[in-house]
């Protein structure tokens, strides 16, 4: 369960009914956690307590991915994602890698610049943390104690990675000079720029990092990059109606929104 992923995802696997198992992978577990690479697929035995045996077989299909296909994912609320949510991510190329063309956890592509909704705003995170968080304009999800203060020496990990976590393996936050050079490919000035450029990148705003109560949506845009620049800081791409540069938060604890790539 699932059945059907994408590349770089995994699936578990469940039998039940007996007392031992032998799983074609070497597992003899009741459950195992498969990534295949392509189409597998896999055998159990099972075995009860009075040395009856029964075999059975899944497939796992394997969705193969060019850049410029649709990427389905289901998201399944808990440590990463907030909330359930199934979401077709487009994907495009840009200076030589593939991009998604929304925000993580968005519902649907920004419909301008300065589209102020929380479907298209997709879900902020916090610097090197996994735990996703939905706005809808007056209450966050989930709504645990807000983490005001992070100072630690190290760039985004990759096991904290919602990118690689939510998409696959392969999938990452950009860093600071993807970011940089994203930025000065396309010349950008201003928020019309970034989105109409084709990452489509709008004014979702920013979580503060005192409550984590959410700001500018439609007026800024705030996008992490994996870099730090300091135990405190972390680099980020921002624009705004006048402006489009990369900066250096002054706390890591703000929650910004992340966009995905891959290699």
């Amino acid at each position: 369960n699932p059945s059907t992923i994408n590349s770089g995802q995994s699936s578990q696997l469940t039998a039940s009914g007996a007392s031992t198992y032998s799983w074609s992978t070497g597992g003899n577990t009741a459950s195992i956690t498969v990534t295949p690479t392509s189409t597998t697929t896999y055998t159990v035995t099972g075995t009860s307590t009075a040395g009856c045996s029964n075999t059975a077989t899944v497939q796992v299909t394997v969705n193969t991915f060019s850049c410029g296909d649709n990427l389905t994912v289901t998201h399944t609320a808990g440590s990463v994602a907030p909330v359930n949510k199934t979401v077709t991510y487009g994907t495009v190329s840009y200076i030589n890698k593939c991009w998604i063309t929304r925000n993580l956890g968005a519902s649907n592509q920004a419909s301008s610049a300065t589209d102020t909704t929380e479907a298209s705003a997709g879900w902020y995170w916090q610097f090197n943390r996994k735990q996703g968080y939905k706005h809808d304009g007056t209450n966050r999800t989930p709504n645990t104690t807000w983490i005001s203060s992070i100072d630690e020496s190290s760039d985004w990990l990759p096991a904290n990675d919602p990118c690689t976590i939510l998409l696959g393996t392969g999938w990452r936050i950009p860093t600071k000079t993807e970011w940089v050079n994203a930025d000065n490919t396309g010349g950008w000035d201003n928020y019309t720029e970034t989105y109409n450029s084709v990452l489509k990148l709008h004014a979702a705003g920013y979580l503060g990092y005192i409550g984590g109560s959410l700001y500018s949506r439609g007026s800024y845009g705030y996008y992490w990059s994996s870099t730090q620049n300091s135990s405190t800081n972390g680099w980020y791409l921002y624009f705004s109606s006048g402006n489009s540069s990369i900066k250096s938060a002054n706390n890591k604890a703000y929650g910004f929104s992340v966009r995905c790539l891959r290699d």
